[in-house]
């Protein structure tokens, strides 16, 4: 089965190339800065990615989890979505970006075909961007996950901002052939919710990879801003202590 090639650029932003189709998630390319977000709070950026927004392209589409929050789309991130032909997103980010922007809802698919003629489905799946609970969503906003199959091709499950263990039970109940995981972790923290996590740590990352049962992980959303409380070398060792090293790309 041929292999996809999975590049994490910085912080969520992830190029992957699969099955002739050329995809990017969550783009930030701004460089260090601060994004005001009102009422007195804020975002920094600590690192600037180490590539330019126009050296991926062209691109086929963008998979982006939620457009509300500058770590997950900043502006130079926003200038490059005018430039791709199709932006997965959710439904409520469909209303604000318009567009190229297609909104779905959770488990809803969307058929691509690559240049190469292979039909390739993108399945939204469930993310919750803080702790269980049903305002959750209420608070921070709808937040998506992807699923890529194709046939004769490997299934890649990207995570999107999501904190919950419960909602990836619900998807590992449903989908059971992952190969390949890319799991957001950082476990990005703000005063909403008392300072809980609103994305994994390392350790939920690990727990995310043992329910999922993948044959491959790639760790993102783990560095290049300061509210992310968790590092990308933690999360790396953190597999490691778990005996789940092999598992990481």
């Amino acid at each position: 089965m041929p292999q996809p090639t999975i590049k994490v650029i910085s912080g969520p932003t992830v190029e992957i190339e699969y099955a002739g189709l050329h995809l990017l998630t969550d783009p930030t390319f701004d460089p260090e800065t601060t994004y005001d977000l009102g009422g007195g709070a804020s975002l920094r950026k600590t690192a600037g990615a180490p590539v330019e927004a126009e050296s991926v392209l062209p691109l086929d589409a963008v998979l982006l989890s939620h457009d509300h929050h500058p770590d997950n789309l900043d502006n130079k991130g926003r200038e490059l979505l005018s430039q791709v032909p199709l932006t997965f997103t959710t439904r409520d980010g469909e209303k604000r970006l318009g567009g190229n922007a297609h909104g779905l809802s959770p488990w809803e698919e969307y058929e691509i075909t690559s240049t190469q003629g292979t039909k390739v489905t993108v399945t939204a799946l469930p993310a919750l961007h803080g702790p269980d609970g049903d305002d959750t969503e209420e608070i921070i906003g709808q937040v998506i996950g992807f699923l890529l199959t194709a046939e004769g091709e490997p299934t890649i499950y990207i995570s999107g901002d999501n904190a919950s263990l419960k909602v990836v039970e619900e998807i590992a109940e449903r989908i059971s052939d992952i190969d390949t995981a890319v799991i957001f972790a950082g476990a990005a923290r703000s005063p909403f919710f008392d300072g809980a996590p609103l994305t994994l740590d390392g350790a939920g990352a690990v727990e995310a990879a043992r329910i999922l049962k993948p044959s491959h992980v790639v760790i993102a959303h783990a560095d290049s801003w300061e509210h992310f409380s968790d590092s990308f070398e933690n999360a790396l060792q953190a597999f490691n202590d778990a005996g789940l090293g092999k598992l990481l790309l």
